[in-house]
């Protein structure tokens, strides 16, 4: 098993959320979670689940919008997933699949006594929201795709690679922090630098030495290592239409490279009533930090709970 990965326990980019660590199906490895507001009989829940290699910090805007848009009192469920952030890492790299992330979801979920929930995933994440309509489906009272989708875009996964081998062979806090500023630069033109820094410290810190540490198990990543710009991946049609019963919203950035454009298109057309937004400005991970996008998700989640007591009535 590899050394105990290093998360400095005062990580600024952390400080707005305090974990609770939940065991997953092998009890030596916890998930992180964080709850804004009491579960129970009150308003439907929201589960966010962020990218591949990324953590809970990635809906740091949006959680905080979010939170006043609702008036505080929908419960906002952040969940790390093992390998992730401050969650605990797996014990074998190959114990990290789409599969065991989902198994782990529902299992955080029962632990918490969520019986239905709203799930949003972003990339990777969205591909754990679809494997859960696959496998447990009564989980999921409505499902949001950010950036997510059946075909993963092979031209995202190689400039992912390539960036974070290129920031990880860097020296020097200053050549380590303007890499970052290069790298992100593209896909949020109009951040200014101390945004891009902050932005950068959502999944990296820099250590003693001046080198770039993941905030993530790097074996996360061991998968992408063969795949080539002209790969075309194996569709998963099948995973999407298992979203098929359930109230769907699809979200794409317009700057992103992990969900083409033509994927995007079909999933709308396969699903014409789901609700359909693209985030203007911005690639992956999206900012979420727009009023029109959080408010699309409120809004949302509002009408299926209108529709459900509207049938219960």
């Amino acid at each position: 098993m590899p050394s105990k990965r290093f998360v400095p326990p005062d990580h600024k980019a952390f400080a707005p959320f305090p974990i609770a660590r939940i065991e997953t199906r092998n009890p030596t490895v916890c998930a992180a979670v964080h709850v804004t507001a009491p579960l129970g009989r009150g308003p439907l829940p929201l589960v966010c689940l962020a990218g591949l290699h990324r953590n809970m910090a990635d809906f740091t805007d949006f959680v905080a919008y979010f939170g006043r848009i609702t008036g505080g009192q929908r419960p906002t469920i952040l969940i790390d997933l093992p390998g992730r952030g401050r969650a605990d890492d797996r014990t074998k790299a190959s114990d990290y699949s789409t599969l065991n992330d989902a198994r782990d979801v529902a299992d955080i979920l029962a632990a918490l006594g969520v019986t239905r929930a709203v799930v949003l995933g972003q990339g990777h994440g969205g591909q754990v929201a679809m494997a859960l309509a696959a496998h447990h489906p009564l989980l999921l009272s409505g499902t949001v795709l950010l950036d997510a989708g059946p075909v993963v875009d092979s031209r995202g996964i190689v400039r992912l690679r390539n960036n974070l081998a290129h920031i990880h062979s860097l020296r020097g806090q200053k050549r380590v922090t303007a890499g970052f500023r290069r790298m992100l630069a593209g896909d949020y033109p109009e951040l200014g630098e101390e945004a891009l820094d902050a932005l950068a410290a959502r999944s990296h810190i820099i250590d003693k030495r001046g080198r770039a540490k993941g905030l993530f198990d790097e074996r996360l990543l061991a998968p992408l290592a063969d795949i080539g710009f002209d790969d075309v991946l194996t569709p998963q049609w099948a995973l999407f239409d298992a979203l098929r019963p359930i109230p769907l919203m699809i979200l794409r950035t317009q700057l992103t490279d992990q969900l083409r454009r033509e994927t995007y298109e079909e999933m709308v057309r396969r699903r014409p009533d789901a609700d359909a937004l693209t985030i203007a400005g911005q690639g992956s991970p999206a900012l979420f930090d727009q009023l029109d996008e959080i408010e699309a998700v409120a809004n949302f989640m509002a009408t299926l709970e209108s529709k459900s007591r509207s049938r219960a009535a």
